[in-house]
């Protein structure tokens, strides 16, 4: 079952009204009111979105409540990730580490630093159903971004627009305020465009050798997760070998992972996942490596990632992409890596 840090639990609640009885809803999750924050201690993801529901539903302003959060979060909150981030030489780096390390936090959780002719969206993937407790983690989530990013950064950051996948709330005033740019609801993606310049910036305490030790030591926290709560990556993985023969059965790759068929779905729905997002996600992420890193053509590229035309091929990309295969590559390889 995926699972997600109990400080953002506590950090919920740092935003709530007094008048709310938040050590009934810290018993809510099996967290007793009086033991110190660890960040360590996980719970799982659907006691947290039944949390932040039951939450909402006891504040003033349900609306807010997720900007709230965001805005309380601090680096120093997140331990040896928050001192990664803010030790990065500049916000790209900080980006990049929580790419690689948000596992020590979240199993149920992504992130993805992506090139765009503007600078990079900072993806968020979360996979299931956008029910409200969803939809209040990944705003809270996009929101935590920009307030650590605010934070460590030698400049003011502001992003160039911010989108979310669920529907806006009655008013998005305050999120726009929040983020002090355009906000879209009802997107492709929950991310946040960050310009070039931004990016480039240096952070307050960047500093190579310290972020190195940090660096470290959450490849060995990561370590620790990665044999127990990799299922979706063996699942990509398996995936990925297999689609220049097509979109492979679920039995199949069950089968390569010693399980039955039943045994993996019910697995993966445990962590919030189904077999057919983690297809499309691996044929999304070898498709723009493809495109990115090879010179195969289109035609070849369809064939790799388990499309029987180029047609169907660029409509799937166009939709993960926001354009063309061929606009993707000649964007992408034109940049400086």
């Amino acid at each position: 079952m995926g699972k997600i840090t109990s400080l953002f639990v506590r950090k919920v609640l740092e935003g709530v009204d007094d008048g709310v009885d938040k050590n009934a809803l810290l018993r809510s999750v099996g967290i007793d009111p009086n033991s110190p924050v660890d960040p360590a201690f996980m719970i799982p993801a659907i006691e947290y979105y039944g949390f932040l529901e039951r939450t909402a539903a006891a504040d003033k302003d349900a609306t807010t409540l997720p900007l709230r959060v965001g805005a309380a979060m601090r680096s120093d909150d997140y331990g040896a990730f928050g001192l990664a981030w803010k030790t990065a030489i500049d916000l790209r780096g900080s980006y990049e580490r929580a790419e690689r390390y948000a596992r020590v936090l979240t199993s149920v959780a992504t992130y993805e630093v992506e090139k765009t002719d503007a600078g990079a969206f900072m993806h968020l993937h979360r996979a299931g159903e956008r029910h409200l407790g969803m939809r209040l983690s990944n705003e809270a989530t996009i929101a935590s971004i920009a307030s650590i990013s605010i934070e460590v950064s030698t400049k003011a950051f502001k992003p160039i627009a911010v989108y979310f996948k669920h529907s806006a709330p009655k008013r998005i005033t305050d999120h726009e305020a929040y983020f002090d740019c355009p906000v879209h609801f009802e997107s492709d993606r929950d991310a946040l465009l960050i310009s070039g310049e931004t990016l480039r910036t240096p952070n307050k305490l960047g500093d190579a050798t310290i972020s190195k030790f940090f660096e470290s030591h959450l490849e060995a926290e990561v370590s620790k997760f990665e044999d127990e709560n990799s299922l979706d990556r063996r699942v990509r993985s398996q995936v990925s070998k297999s689609l220049s023969e097509g979109i492979p059965h679920l039995s199949d790759i069950a089968k390569r992972l010693g399980m039955s068929g039943r045994t993996l779905q019910r697995r993966l729905a445990d962590q919030g996942y189904s077999y057919q997002t983690l297809v499309d996600e691996s044929r999304r992420q070898l498709a723009k490596r493809l495109l990115q890193q090879t010179d195969f053509s289109l035609v070849e590229v369809a064939f790799m990632t388990g499309f029987s035309e180029q047609s169907a091929f660029a409509r799937a990309f166009k939709r993960w992409a926001g354009q063309t295969p061929r606009s993707y590559r000649i964007k992408t390889q034109s940049k400086p890596q």
